[in-house]
């Protein structure tokens, strides 16, 4: 069966009907027609040039500004550095930078374990079933019910923390996100345990010495209270940006349960959502504000996202799928809106359990 969240797209006409699955090659014909499957390594090469640049610098800052609380201003701007190269290591993991796996595992070990303690072996295989199942929630990691519960289905059945925390999520959900940051880097060092990652011993190894590193330059160059001070505002604003960044991409769009899945062009499409915007919200969302194209064609270099966007919005239009773009506010309004609805179920239990005043 499929659950519908609250989205602002109607219910999607079958997808099973004839010929939906020649809709996708179709439309990744018209793609490659127009060579935007090519890579960029100009752009690439400028792009990782310039992060790597704003990296050494953040830290440059770090060591000249040393005891002085205008280093939790360098904190802020770190936060903003830190998600930049994450970025960078999603695309690096899509093939999007490198066409062969060997070099994209090496660049991605080493922008993500070494430079930012971002396990690249965990997130890829999160990241990877992801994609192969947005937003479905027994296959999709990304709408598990970990702390949130994702829809009124997850609700019901949560138990501990997700129950607890399920009955005023969407007012928790920014404040949460202040852990994210701390939430990645554990989830990459518990990963370490899991024999289905890839060079498990390389990863450990990058990961902790990334974390010597940083807590022996946080508390050798600064005093106790400014180096824990660093820490919680450079690693909070770390995950509240990356929360936001990814946060836009399905949260409040319709779910999927159970055996229903659809065509694989249906799949992405219905359960993604696009960010309008400029040059700065491309650099911003890293290119991920053209969610729907990502998803379609994974290996695309971020760039031509913007190119594709209007021949898949045109030929969703043609057969009938919709498509759907709001503005960056308006698309956090949605997904917390879609949080609200979906803790309902656990706000009744609680009304009906409050004793009548007499």
């Amino acid at each position: 069966m499929t659950t519908v969240a609250v989205a602002p797209t109607p219910t999607p006409r079958s997808s099973r009907r004839s010929g939906a699955n020649n809709d996708y090659p179709r439309l990744l014909r018209r793609i490659s027609d127009a060579g935007l499957m090519e890579r960029r390594p100009v752009y690439y090469a400028v792009r990782l040039t310039l992060v790597g640049i704003a990296f050494v610098a953040g830290w440059a800052a770090f060591f000249l500004v040393g005891d002085s609380w205008w280093t939790l201003l360098v904190a802020a701007v770190m936060a903003v550095t830190f998600a930049q190269v994450a970025l960078v290591m999603h695309d690096v993991a899509h093939r999007q930078v490198f066409r062969l796996r060997r070099p994209a595992e090496i660049a991605g070990r080493a922008v993500g374990n070494a430079g930012i303690g971002l396990g690249y072996g965990w997130w890829q295989d999160k990241h990877t079933r992801h994609h192969a199942n947005p937003n479905h929630e027994e296959l999709d990691p990304d709408v598990l019910p970990d702390v949130l519960v994702w829809s009124q289905r997850q609700a019901r059945a949560s138990r501990g923390l997700p129950r607890l925390i399920g009955r005023a999520q969407a007012f928790l959900f920014f404040p949460l996100l202040l852990l994210e940051g701390v939430n990645l880097h554990v989830a990459g060092l518990r990963a370490l345990g899991n024999r289905s990652i890839k060079r498990r011993g390389l990863e450990g190894v990058l990961l902790l010495g990334h974390f010597a590193l940083y807590l022996s330059a946080l508390f050798v160059i600064l005093p106790v209270d400014k180096a824990f001070a660093f820490l919680v505002v450079h690693q909070a604003l770390f995950g509240l940006y990356m929360g936001s960044i990814f946060a836009p991409n399905h949260k409040g769009m319709p779910t999927l349960t159970g055996d229903d899945r659809p065509d694989y062009l249906r799949r992405q499409v219905l359960t993604s959502r696009n960010v309008r915007g400029g040059a700065l919200t491309d650099i911003a969302l890293g290119g991920l504000n053209y969610q729907i194209e990502h998803h379609l064609f994974p290996s695309m270099p971020s760039p031509n996202l913007r190119r594709a966007q209007p021949i898949v919005r045109e030929y969703c239009a043609e057969i009938g799928v919709p498509y759907h773009e709001t503005g960056l506010i308006r698309s956090y309004g949605e997904a917390l809106r879609h949080l609200h609805q979906a803790g309902a179920p656990l706000r009744k239990e609680v009304a009906h359990q409050v004793p009548e005043t007499q």
